[in-house]
C-alpha cells in the first residue's frame, strides 16, 4: 500500500505552537508530513530561512514522520517535486478560509491533481498568528507560552529585532 504524504508549507515565521498543533494533527492522519520552509522574500521574513528551517527541525523532534525542509517559488512545483499527497493548511477563522480557498483553487488550476486539507488547531491556537508573536517580540513580550521551547531560546541566542 503506497504510503500518503502531506505537504505543510509556510514561512514558519517564526512557528509558533500552533503550527506545531496541526503538525501533530497532521501526523495522525498521514504516514508521512513534509513541512516546507518557504523562503518567504514577498514577505520581508523576521528570521533567515536558515534559521526558520533550524527552529522548525528543533521544534517537531519526536513526531513521528515528519521531515523539514526549504523551498523557494511555486508551492505547485514543490508539491510535484515531493510527490506528496495533499497539501495541509490551516484554518483560524472565516477569514483565513476565504484567503485559503482561493489559494487552493488557484493551485488545482495550475496543476488539476493539487488538493488541499484543511485543518483546524486546537481551540487554545484560535488567535495565534506569527504576526503577532513577532509584533510582541518586537516590542519586548514574552513570548515563551507562543512558541515551542527552542524557539523562544533561539529568538534569545539570535538577539532578532
Amino acid at each position: 500500500m503506497k504510503e500518503k504524504v502531506a505537504l505543510y508549507p509556510g514561512t514558519f515565521d517564526p512557528i509558533t505552537n500552533g503550527h506545531v498543533d496541526l503538525v501533530r494533527r497532521a501526523s495522525k492522519i498521514f504516514d508521512r508530513v513534509i513541512v516546507a520552509v518557504a523562503a518567504g522574500v514577498h514577505k520581508s521574513p523576521f528570521l533567515t530561512v536558515e534559521q526558520r528551517f533550524e527552529a522548525a527541525r528543533d521544534s517537531l523532534v519526536g513526531i513521528d514522520g515528519v521531515d523539514v525542509v526549504t523551498f523557494d517559488g511555486l508551492l505547485v512545483e514543490e508539491f510535484k517535486k515531493r510527490k506528496v499527497d495533499v497539501v495541509i493548511r490551516g484554518l483560524r477563522a472565516v477569514s483565513d478560509f476565504e484567503y485559503e480557498l482561493m489559494i487552493a483553487l488557484m493551485n488545482r488550476k495550475l496543476n488539476p491533481g493539487f488538493e488541499t486539507v484543511f485543518l483546524m488547531p486546537s481551540e487554545q491556537y484560535i488567535y495565534l498568528h506569527s504576526s503577532l508573536v513577532k509584533e510582541i517580540y518586537r516590542l519586548g513580550g514574552d513570548v515563551s507560552c507562543l512558541v515551542p521551547e527552542s524557539v523562544d531560546k533561539k529568538l534569545r541566542e539570535w538577539k532578532v529585532k
